[in-house]
């Protein structure tokens, strides 16, 4: 948990330690427990507030809009939307969730992360961004969050200019 949370807080789209309902990314890991759950949030969200031009995630969230990513491409009726930005993000290391990685991911992406990120390594960032075709990927020299400076805002721009509505 972080500063300021209980235990009852804490949230997570899957946890890679099911029995102290904890996650971390850099856990190796044969099984998981709650990613359908969070995939079927995510898709009656979809449902009932949608459409949407795109999906964001940051940090796990990222991990997982991967994820609905492929799902998507694999032609899940669920996931409609036309790109996807990914802050912070990485594959995810459960070997449950290998599935999810086994050919290049289609959906037009953004893959933002930072140099100095001591949570997720950009490394980690860097790799996921590989299993996308034709990923746009955009680093800054922060950490752990999604950057909004005016360095940014140009590659933002044009990304997202891609997929305006005429």
């Amino acid at each position: 948990t972080q500063a300021g949370e209980t235990e009852e807080d804490a949230r997570g789209w899957w946890f890679s330690d099911p029995g102290e309902e904890s996650f971390n990314a850099l856990d190796h890991v044969e099984t998981s427990k709650g990613l359908e759950e969070s995939l079927e949030t995510v898709s009656k969200a979809m449902v009932e507030l949608g459409p949407f031009d795109g999906i964001l995630g940051f940090s796990q969230g990222a991990a997982f809009v991967s994820m609905i990513c492929a799902l998507k491409q694999q032609g899940d009726p669920r996931f409609q939307f036309d790109f996807a930005i990914l802050v912070a993000g990485f594959r995810s290391r459960c070997k449950q969730h290998d599935r999810f990685y086994q050919e290049p991911i289609a959906v037009p992406s953004l893959h933002v992360f930072g140099d100095t990120d001591q949570v997720i390594p950009g490394e980690m960032s860097q790799e996921l961004s590989t299993f996308f075709v034709d990923p746009v990927v955009l680093t800054h020299p922060g950490g752990h969050f999604v950057p909004v400076s005016a360095p940014q805002k140009p590659v933002y721009l044009e990304f997202l200019e891609r997929f305006q509505k005429k």
